[in-house]
């Protein structure tokens, strides 16, 4: 029986996709967002203990050269993640698809589906698949939420059984890509281009930035030119809660103001983007 590390599952979400979701979000990924809100999930556990010391509760221990985590003691504090040297979680838990069904079963009726995040949850393919299968018997749509480091060409039956994919372009200077995320955008575009020649593209989104005009009109004025009136493009205000200092140093403690973002959603439209919205 399978299992893969789970960073943590949310019953009702209203921002994960469209309707209420039921949000599961996976343990690893393959980029080191600077702007990362989530950099806890880049990384398994190295169980270095350093959480255990911090953890005001006792909610943590080593053993036997493991992180055990008692969520009976945890108040949700998160000193772990803040401490933690190696951007993971000591919450992390390995879970089959069974499991993760029956926690779904319970709220069925209060959401419309289930959107996989992460860290980046097309590192866990054959996972996924079961999961869909089991999820779309229950009546309910199945989104993946993806930064696009993996090639769903090569994931064909997954693309094919899920409802759709939102998909992360950070950059589209590939250059820019490598300093924000330390790896390439081949990929990413590549999969921009298959998703929407499969009708799976249920969303594009770009983060907008501080002190890089040029880069966000490039990504928002290219982008926007190859999905058209096929995608929603989202443009997310960049905001430096959670971000950790590395990307602070390079953005600042700010929020991108939203008229230079409205700016940015007119140029999309210009090009075609008929649903483009902010956030």
């Amino acid at each position: 029986m399978e299992k893969i590390p789970i960073n943590r599952l949310i019953d009702f979400s209203p921002v994960d996709g469209t309707g209420n979701r039921f949000a599961i979000f996976v343990q690893k990924c393959p980029f080191r967002c600077l702007y990362c809100h989530n950099p806890e999930t880049i990384n398994e556990c190295s169980a270095c203990g350093v959480c255990v010391e911090a953890c005001p509760k006792g909610a943590l221990k080593k053993e036997s050269g493991a992180i055990i985590y008692d969520e009976s003691k945890c108040v949700g504090c998160d000193t772990c993640l803040r401490v933690c040297p190696n951007l993971s979680s000591p919450k992390t838990r390995y879970m089959s698809v069974e499991e993760i069904e029956s926690r779904i079963t319970r709220v069925r009726p209060f959401i419309r589906g289930i959107t996989v995040s992460g860290g980046e949850c097309a590192l866990y393919p054959s996972f996924l698949e079961e999961l869909f299968i089991r999820v779309k018997r229950m009546g309910l749509t199945c989104l993946i939420d993806s930064n696009g480091a993996k090639p769903f060409k090569d994931l064909e039956y997954l693309v094919d059984l899920c409802d759709g994919v939102m998909l992360d372009v950070k950059a589209y200077d590939d250059d820019f890509h490598r300093k924000l995320t330390s790896k390439s955008n081949a990929v990413v575009i590549e999969n921009l281009d298959y998703l929407l020649s499969k009708n799976k593209l249920e969303e594009v989104r770009t983060v907008i930035l501080p002190k890089y005009d040029d880069q966000n009109r490039n990504t928002v004025d290219n982008v926007s030119r190859i999905i058209g009136n096929k995608s929603r493009y989202k443009l997310i205000r960049y905001r430096y809660y959670g971000v950790r200092e590395e990307g602070l140093k390079e953005f600042g403690k700010v929020i991108v103001d939203e008229s230079y973002a409205q700016a940015l959603a007119e140029l999309a439209r210009k090009n075609g983007c008929v649903d483009v919205v902010i956030s």
